[in-house]
């Protein structure tokens, strides 16, 4: 199959769209004194955790703390004698919070025009995927209805905050994940706009505005991972998706034009059930273990040749939409094997609409069909997962919730970028009440005064105009404007 068509993500009336902007600042850490330092030698010590999801505020669970505490995960830190302290491996209380940040979140909030609060409280923030020791980041709201001016028309600050960033993953394995705590704590900036974005080249015009804004400060750091996008994408019928991690500004609209065909194709896929008068997913999950166990399928019988199973459940109606692209190599078939890869760790699935394939031979599909009591003519699929029984269960018990969810069209979710513009599932978007209050450190007064002391920088899109009039072409007073070296072309004028 084609691709979905990505035109329509060009209209006004179909795409909306917000950036939030992390940017790394170039002073040492927020909560504590250690260097922002990135480190590549073998670390000196690991740590090892788990995580345990409670009842906040609300008296609830949060529903992405709940999911990632159902993986069984363990997670390691590594850190070094001499730029890890106690604090990153939350064993002490955070430091008060690191004042040149702080002055260069003013100076930033400033130049976006934002409304500054009158006190600035630290909050904690709930963060489930093991990328913080403390399973929160600590963060602190400095301003908001701010705007930027764009060739399209205004764009809004909704929100401007100064945080720490999150550890580094160094891998992500089976049963565990590996973080380096040489990231966590640095200083970040976030900005999120309003939805006011409508085309995915708008989106990357924004998003370089902002970084321009940022470095014009001179107190950021450079280079890659030193800033990142993440991306809100909905439609008129769809939902807000999260896309975190772009970090290649070139790759933001294609991200943009995909996701919104993704929402598109999962409509369409929603209509398509409506159509065949699906209200529910009601699956049973059955162990076929028996009826393949002398199945030359690689794959199969690999699997129970080391005592694992071939659970399978039935999916009324669903043939052919398992198929069905929603990006480029990516099916319906693909977002269902992604929640069973987050919820299980398994390798994958197969379903009904790839066979014949897997070496499963014709008379094996129609005993699978036969067993699960695929029954309705052509109508009904099936998918199977060969994993360690528990982990197979798992898997097919999200493969049944994202089912259900294809009766909504477009679930509101975080997904991952990948290189080739297409997305992942990562996790449910986290509940509201994920947010409370750090009692370690006290609200800081922002008054006028200190506000009013913050010097405005000059913005590099001014000094690139001051070059020009001096007599540089265009590019070469971009160029100079944006360099690190600047001051020294000044100085010599």
């Amino acid at each position: 199959m084609s691709a979905p068509s990505t035109q329509s993500t060009q209209s006004n009336n179909t795409l909306k769209c917000g950036i939030e902007i992390h940017q790394q600042l170039a002073t040492s850490k927020l909560f504590c004194r250690c260097p922002s330092q990135l480190r590549d030698e073998k670390p000196d010590f690991e740590i090892t955790r788990k995580i345990r999801a409670v009842m906040g505020e609300m008296g609830q669970v949060d529903i992405a703390a709940k999911e990632e505490m159902a993986k069984g995960k363990h997670f390691v830190y590594q850190g070094y004698d001499e730029t890890t302290c106690l604090v990153e491996l939350d064993e002490q209380p955070p430091l008060p919070i690191n004042t040149e940040a702080f002055a260069v979140g003013i100076i930033a909030g400033k130049l976006l025009n934002v409304e500054f609060v009158d006190n600035a409280q630290v909050m904690r923030k709930t963060v489930v995927d093991g990328s913080n020791t403390s399973g929160f980041q600590r963060t602190v709201l400095l301003g908001t209805n701010g705007h930027i001016e764009m060739s399209f028309g205004r764009v809004s600050i909704q929100t401007f905050v100064l945080e720490e960033d999150s550890c580094r993953n160094i891998r992500e394995e089976r049963d565990r994940a590996i973080y380096r705590l040489d990231r966590l704590g640095i200083p970040l900036i976030e900005i999120a706009t309003g939805a006011e974005i409508r085309t995915p080249e708008q989106a990357k015009e924004v998003a370089e505005k902002l970084g321009l804004i940022l470095r014009s400060t001179g107190k950021v750091k450079r280079g890659i991972g030193t800033i990142r996008q993440d991306v809100n994408v909905s439609i008129p019928e769809g939902n807000r998706v999260e896309i975190k991690g772009a970090q290649d500004l070139k790759l933001l609209p294609k991200l943009v034009e995909l996701e919104a065909a993704r929402q598109r194709a999962l409509v369409a896929i929603r209509g398509e059930l409506q159509k065949r008068h699906v209200r529910t997913v009601k699956a049973t999950i059955t162990d076929i273990s028996k009826i393949l166990k002398n199945s030359q399928s690689k794959l199969i019988s690999a699997a129970l040749h080391h005592g694992q199973a071939v659970l399978g459940i039935k999916l009324e109606h669903f043939a052919g939409l398992l198929g069905k692209d929603v990006q480029p190599k990516r099916r319906f078939g693909t977002e269902l094997s992604d929640r069973a890869k987050t919820a299980a760790g398994v390798k994958g699935l197969i379903h009904s609409d790839e066979m014949p394939g897997y070496g499963l031979t014709e008379k094996e599909i129609s005993a699978i069909k036969n067993e699960l009591g695929c029954k309705n003519g052509e109508n009904d699929a099936f998918v199977l997962v060969a994993d360690d029984k528990d982990r197979a269960e798992r898997a097919l018990h999200a493969v049944i919730e994202r089912a259900n969810e294809a009766l909504i069209g477009v679930p509101g979710e975080v997904r991952k970028a990948n290189p080739d513009g297409t997305t992942s599932y990562e996790r449910h978007m986290p509940g509201a009440a994920r947010m409370y209050p750090e009692t370690d450190i006290p609200p800081i007064l922002l008054s006028k005064k200190v506000i009013d002391a913050a010097p405005i920088p000059e913005l590099i899109e001014d000094r690139i105009k001051r070059y020009e009039k001096l007599g540089m072409g265009k590019d070469l007073a971009e160029l100079a404007a944006k360099s690190e070296r600047w001051i020294l072309l000044d100085d010599g004028w």
